[in-house]
């Protein structure tokens, strides 16, 4: 496969990143206004946190989460939802294709979006007495 001869780096270039944004931001319009004939999907309040291109542009790896977050108790639910977007992936890939003016529709990936459980995590140590004395020396 030919480098890019505009982006060396390690990290993704800056096409791929605005062509992330917009399938996020497409992705969570078809999500949230029930663009999609499976009434189960429909049914479902899912947060579109992050998409992540490939290279060439031909597989998007969507990162969701069910609205309210991902708790333990909520294991089924997930599943459930990982079930229903695999299921409905051609129709979601029909429908981003519809909305973005790409050559290609890409691929649709997802994956659970772990950032607000890390975040938590994060305040949770900054909230510990000793780190907060650390924090003030």
């Amino acid at each position: 496969m030919a480098r890019n001869k505009f982006h060396d780096g390690p990290g993704p270039s800056q096409r791929q990143l605005r062509v992330a944004e917009l399938l996020r931001r497409r992705l969570s319009e078809v999500l949230s206004q029930g663009e999609i004939h499976d009434p189960d999907l429909n049914r479902l309040s899912i947060t579109v946190g992050e998409v992540i291109v490939s290279p060439d542009l031909k597989v998007a790896t969507a990162y969701v989460v069910p609205l309210g977050g991902v708790s333990l108790g909520a294991k089924d639910a997930q599943d459930d939802m990982f079930d229903l977007l695999k299921q409905n992936k051609h129709e979601l890939r029909r429908a981003l294709s519809r909305g973005l003016n790409l050559k290609y529709a890409p691929e649709l990936r997802f994956r659970l979006d772990e950032t607000f459980d890390h975040l938590d995590d994060t305040r949770r140590m900054f909230s510990d007495e000793k780190v907060i004395k650390d924090l003030e020396n």
